[in-house]
């Protein structure tokens, strides 16, 4: 089903996180548009400090001082703004309308309390209310959804496994049903068999719920098996976003390519070669294009003009002077 005939779920429209330091203000989502569609599977890639996991938190209203959300827009399809909502609408809508897999297991469970009551007094605490039978049986299922036998309800988080701790928080999050479920490098603790087996879960949980998923990582393997969409982000900004089958096969960024040629391969053999120059400093950003420091292919223009996200096709998004200049060429006269 190409884009155009898909619904959109969520329209995120000028994104901006900033956070106040010392030395200046830095822009760590830096005026992101993005538009998520019903049921679908999104991954988000890019080095650390790219502003993937601010943009994540910021939809979930998680940012802390010194950060702050400085604008934009995140609508749902029904007119709800997340981005607009008052503290107590934002605890309302959480797990029923957008929920979080974390990152780290180990420091999202309460290490003194059992499975069950942790993910029984989630639901409590927003809005659902019942016997505490119906609790342990609504506890039991979703640990059966995720793979889990109803004994871990009785159990501490210390007495589980990675793997299970995992599965536990996706039980968590997937407790009341939400439309959306943000996923922060779910694996990245793991394994490589049990990365496989969670990232099988949160697929069949997602088709079970109709839901869509907001991946984030910097595996470009996972997402090449898990996203059905990727966005590449740099420096705070999408800089490539299209199908995993169009941006693997035909990366456009030079941010992009670089990233793909860094994937191990069975059928190319060489040396293995790191992307050039130094991380961006948020603090200390350069004018034009941001990635044009570390660009093979940088011109003149690209240290003076900053691009904007051009439209190659259907779905097809990319952020480089390269294509404006083509578009410019193409242009009659």
């Amino acid at each position: 089903m190409n884009n155009q005939a898909r619904e959109v779920m969520l329209d995120i429209q000028g994104l901006e996180v900033h956070f106040e330091t010392r030395r200046g203000l830095a822009r760590a989502v830096n005026d992101v548009d993005l538009q998520l569609y019903k049921g679908e599977r999104f991954g988000l890639v890019g080095e650390s400090g790219s502003g993937k996991t601010t943009m994540i938190l910021a939809l979930l209203r998680m940012i802390k001082t010194p950060g702050f959300i400085a604008g934009g827009r995140a609508v749902f399809d029904d007119g709800t703004d997340l981005l607009a909502l008052s503290p107590e609408d934002v605890r309302k809508n959480r797990l029923r309308r957008v929920a979080m897999v974390p990152q780290g297991a180990m420091n999202s469970l309460n290490p003194v309390m059992r499975i069950g009551q942790q993910m029984a007094l989630t639901m409590r605490e927003h809005g659902e209310v019942g016997t505490g039978e119906e609790f342990e049986a609504r506890v039991a299922k979703l640990l059966d959804q995720v793979g889990l036998v109803p004994e871990v309800a009785d159990l501490y988080p210390h007495e589980l496994s990675g793997g299970m701790k995992q599965r536990a928080c996706i039980a968590q999050a997937i407790s009341l049903s939400p439309r959306l479920i943000l996923a922060d490098e779910p694996t990245s603790a793991l394994d490589v068999v049990v990365q496989r087996q969670i990232m099988q879960t949160l697929r069949q949980l997602q088709l079970q719920l109709g839901a869509t998923v907001l991946l984030v990582g910097h595996d470009m393997g996972l997402m090449a098996q898990f996203a059905e969409r990727v966005g590449i982000m740099y420096g705070g900004k999408l800089v490539e976003v299209g199908s995993v089958a169009d941006v693997f096969r035909n990366p456009q960024h030079p941010y992009t390519q670089l990233l793909i040629s860094s994937i191990p391969s069975f059928e190319r053999r060489g040396t293995f070669q790191g992307i050039p120059g130094v991380g961006l400093s948020l603090l200390d950003s350069p004018s034009g294009c941001l990635f044009h420091p570390r660009c093979p292919q940088a011109t003149e223009r690209c240290a003076h003009v900053e691009p904007g996200l051009t439209q190659l096709g259907p779905g097809r998004q990319v952020s480089c002077l390269l294509y404006e200049k083509e578009e410019t060429h193409a242009a009659p006269s």
